[in-house]
């Protein structure tokens, strides 16, 4: 018996997981949210099958809490403004309300004739100009002049569409169901179950700036598929990167590796006893990658070895861009370092809700992000990154075409599920393209459009992974779950 063990055996008497809940540094819960099993500890996909060679290695996922306005973003209407104080009866298109598209790709909780969401029949006009960009002559607001200089990387999607007319709509967006429905993991989740990880030191799936609230806790949750494949919240702070990461005062790093060496040695004894307790298998990896961690995270949101004009690139200079600057800027770290899905919210949760005093409230939150987003696409391009990274760009749906009047509204905009823009950037999606459209308002998305798993299967489908493959015993999966891959955006 090992002479380690031998000066611990009094402590056997004792219930096991007591003791090593003693001897832990407190990070057993963070550490099960990124444990690894034995089976996916490969470079390869594991449980989804990979079809085709992975264009993507890495995804990094910006999302905006809140719901933008497409139109004053990447779709602007000029009709909007030549009909703008008009009703939808008193012009010449088709009332975008009496089509059947209405009630089909619309839920809503209340009864409908309580219900008053998308029914303001009075044009608002656009908010902010726009103008052709780049070599492809893609219009984009004025309120994006970093992001429009970008363009001819960008591949726009503006013919998204989603049910919940909501803020739960931010969940429905990442998990593809309605908050009426069961739950399903979150994209991220299943791109963290299917794939094995290429940096043993640092989780799959990471999120920076997020949940936004607990209630959006889904948003980033892995639900049946086990803790183990959620999203790991990280802080941009290299003092204190990690919730329980750090060692506590006074225990010095030696007696750290002792109290590991003698968990291993238990846990191969046991492992001995059980050797197909899966269970088991999955919480020696979780002590081995918290302990990995706790050395590798700090460095990966450590800014010390950037240089000066990465940091004004980013925007890091400027009190208004700093915080999504930092959270860009430490995305591009973490895929550098093998991360294979980084999740990021650039602002506040529902900041983006322009109910009321929307060119006040886009001016300043597009301010806020233009510049850091476009630094986080030219520094992948030119690292030779954006060739194995793919960077989305997303938000829980858009704004309605006409005037929101409740609550004497007279200069903003409501939810707006029916249509919506968002974009993709890097490896294997088209470059300075825009695929699908809205009607002339702005309303419906033409077509079949894209409901939100769509996204989620062309993602995965870039990561090489089957997605109708990915599958948990026992688990029913609905057709609506596996979406589409939207084959014509695909470079």
């Amino acid at each position: 018996m090992p002479n380690r063990i031998k000066s611990v055996m009094p402590y056997l008497q004792q219930d096991r997981r007591t003791f090593l809940a003693d001897v832990g540094w407190g990070c057993v819960g963070m550490a099960l949210g990124t444990l690894l099993d034995q089976e996916a500890r490969a470079e390869s996909s594991v449980r989804g099958t990979q079809v085709v060679p992975p264009r993507a290695k890495s995804v990094i996922w910006v999302f905006l809490s809140g719901g933008y306005s497409h139109l004053e973003t990447f779709d602007p209407k000029p009709a909007l403004n030549k009909y703008a104080g008009k009703t939808f009866d008193e012009i010449p298109l088709e009332n975008p309300l009496r089509s059947t598209l209405h009630h089909k790709r619309f839920r809503s909780v209340p009864a409908e004739e309580v219900n008053v969401r998308d029914v303001y029949p009075t044009i608002y006009p656009m908010q902010v100009g726009w103008s052709p960009c780049g070599a492809s002559g893609i219009e984009v607001t004025h309120w994006w002049p970093h992001l429009g200089s970008c363009v001819d990387d960008l591949c726009f999607v503006r013919n998204m569409w989603t049910t919940d007319n909501d803020h739960a709509a931010e969940n429905q967006f990442h998990t593809g169901r309605h908050r009426l429905d069961p739950v399903e993991p979150s994209i991220g989740a299943w791109a963290s179950y299917g794939l094995g990880t290429i940096n043993e030191n640092l989780p799959k799936f990471v999120v920076l700036g997020g949940p936004t609230r607990t209630d959006t806790r889904q948003s980033i949750d892995a639900n049946y598929l086990g803790p183990q494949f959620s999203g790991v919240p990280l802080a941009i702070d290299p003092k204190n990167p990690l919730p329980f990461g750090q060692r506590s005062a006074g225990h010095a790093a030696h007696q750290q590796a002792e109290e590991y060496a003698l968990i291993a040695e238990l846990n191969e004894l046991t492992a001995v006893q059980y050797p197909d307790d899966a269970e088991l298998r999955a919480r020696i990896h979780a002590y081995e990658l918290a302990y990995r961690m706790q050395a590798a995270v700090p460095g990966a949101v450590d800014f010390a070895t950037e240089t000066a004009s990465t940091r004004s690139l980013y925007g890091l200079d400027n009190d208004a861009t700093r915080v999504a600057g930092e959270r860009m800027l430490a995305a591009r770290r973490l895929v550098e370092r093998g991360v294979r899905f980084v999740q990021v919210f650039p602002s506040d949760y529902g900041v983006w809700d322009s109910h009321q005093k929307l060119q006040e409230n886009h001016t300043k939150l597009c301010a806020s992000v233009d510049q850091p987003i476009a630094a986080l696409v030219r520094d992948l391009k030119q690292r030779g990154l954006l060739d194995d990274v793919l960077v989305v760009f997303c938000t829980e749906f858009g704004r309605t075409p006409g005037l929101e009047l409740r609550g004497g509204g007279k200069d903003g905009r409501d939810h707006h599920p029916h249509g919506f823009t968002i974009w993709l950037a890097g490896a294997g999606v088209k470059r300075g393209y825009v695929h699908g459209a809205t009607d002339e308002l702005g309303y419906h998305a033409l077509g079949e459009g894209h409901y939100v798993t769509d996204l989620h299967a062309t993602v995965l489908h870039l990561m090489g992974l089957d997605h109708r493959a990915l599958e948990i015993p026992g688990r029913k999966r609905l057709e609506i779950d596996r979406g589409s891959v939207m084959a014509e955006i695909l470079a």
